[in-house]
């Protein structure tokens, strides 16, 4: 777009020679602009984009409300988010957002539904899925996630148009209870061994790493976490009933 924008301009001035010199000066900020945009830019759908830092910042202010979620800041979480976040964008531009949260951002008031419609708007479904389970890792860093956290990220996966059973999937990830295994492939307990088959196969093709191959790799890595802890439950199901 700075391309045709320049050369228009060089062309006004400077007739063909500024619209040529123009054109090839605005391609290459056009070049640089896009080299900017960060490996986040196809996370988002087409009509609607947001810049990376962007995404961090309010990936960055989620988190900061999980953690709050049960009253008391927990090193360990705290820790899993700094890990988190230089795992997937470097240490120093991880530490650039947050500084930025710390100068701008913190000491005001932290609005999720406003951050999650803003997501909404801006993601795909697989990609919220992934924050969802990143929300939850962050609750049970310290090995546990309170019933105050699970239900601050349960109205997140409500403003983030999450299905509730998606939501019941990947809480069971993280709540080992006697029926988790049922929970995380979104069927009852009752249910059929083709039943069973059937929601395994369908778990696949959501859970799938490859639909987040667009993200960073520490992205990449959670999604293959779903997948294994989806495998995972089949496996168990097929142990209790005695499944090939």
């Amino acid at each position: 777009m700075i391309k045709w924008f320049a050369a228009i301009l060089g062309g006004i001035f400077f007739k063909v020679p500024g619209a040529i010199l123009g054109f090839i000066l605005g391609s290459l900020l056009d070049g640089r602009t896009s080299k900017s945009a960060g490996s986040f830019t196809n996370v988002f759908t087409q009509d609607k984009q947001v810049s990376p830092g962007d995404f961090e910042l309010n990936l960055l202010s989620l988190s900061s409300i999980v953690i709050k979620a049960d009253g008391r800041i927990n090193q360990t979480e705290l820790d899993y988010v700094r890990q988190y976040f230089v795992s997937a964008y470097g240490k120093e531009r991880a530490n650039a957002t947050f500084r930025t949260f710390n100068e701008i951002i913190k000491n005001r008031e932290i609005s999720a539904q406003r951050i999650c419609m803003f997501l909404t708007q801006r993601t795909r479904y697989a990609a919220r899925l992934q924050i969802l389970h990143f929300l939850f890792g962050i609750a049970n860093a310290d090995g546990n996630v309170s019933e105050a956290e699970a239900r601050e990220i349960q109205k997140m996966a409500g403003f983030m148009r999450i299905n509730f059973s998606d939501f019941e999937s990947i809480k069971a990830m993280f709540f080992k209870t006697g029926n988790h295994a049922y929970k995380i492939l979104e069927i009852d307990k009752n249910a059929t061994d083709a039943e069973v088959k059937k929601a395994y196969r369908t778990m696949v093709k959501k859970y799938h790493p490859d639909k987040v191959q667009h993200m960073d790799p520490v992205h990449i890595k959670g999604a293959e976490e779903k997948f294994k802890e989806v495998q995972k439950a089949y496996e168990q199901i097929q142990k209790e009933r005695g499944l090939t």
